[in-house]
């Protein structure tokens, strides 16, 4: 979160950073809902890889986060404003 937080702060300004920053954890916590699983959908651009990815989408940021063993790792979070291909 501190990556985007400093990002979003060179584009929009501290105060706006910190607002996208909330709102990003708050969406976030529906993860922890003990029927997550069912809460993503699968992240097509990740499917090659070994882990099933899945995506939230909160206005223009993509989630991306994966299940561990006892933990959901967030793996990404995508401005899907830039270039699609860096979302690779």
């Amino acid at each position: 979160m501190e990556k985007v937080t400093r990002f979003n702060a060179t584009l929009h300004g501290f105060k706006k950073a910190i607002v996208i920053a909330t709102e990003l954890r708050e969406t976030t916590e529906i993860l922890e809902n003990s029927n997550f699983k069912e809460i993503g959908a699968v992240d097509e651009d990740f499917v090659h890889l070994k882990y099933e990815y899945r995506k939230l989408i909160h206005h223009h940021c993509k989630i991306t986060y994966r299940e561990g063993k006892t933990k959901i790792y967030i793996n990404r979070v995508f401005d899907t404003r830039q270039n699609p291909n860096k979302n690779k």
